[in-house]
């Protein structure tokens, strides 16, 4: 193995090590998000009524309450956060489902 290999493939296991890790199958955890209602307000790259998901990452990356807080945010609602439009409560939305769904959102 050459130079350029063995530091192609350290950088490949940093970054690799380095990315947020989500367990859950992407697609599975967009359809569990198209099933209750998330993508009628939001989108994973553009804001529509609420923020987009990578806002959201972006805002609460390294906030170690973030994900208690935003999934209390999905079952009870909030406003004031991203300006007055409100986020109305989801209390359908069954515990596991709603930490799914955040840790998704947050992993972005």
């Amino acid at each position: 193995m050459n130079k350029i290999s063995v530091i192609s493939l350290t950088v490949v296991a940093s970054l690799a090590w380095a990315a947020p890790s989500f367990s859950a199958d992407d697609a599975a955890v967009k359809a569990l998000a198209q099933k209750n209602n998330c993508l009628a307000c939001h989108d994973v790259d553009k804001k529509l009524v609420g923020p987009a998901f990578k806002e959201i990452a972006a805002k609460y990356k390294g906030d170690k309450a973030a994900e208690a807080k935003l999934i209390e945010n999905v079952k009870k609602g909030s406003v004031g956060v991203w300006g007055q439009i409100p986020m109305p409560a989801n209390p359908n939305v069954k515990d596991e489902e709603a930490k799914t769904l955040v840790q998704w959102v947050l992993a972005m």
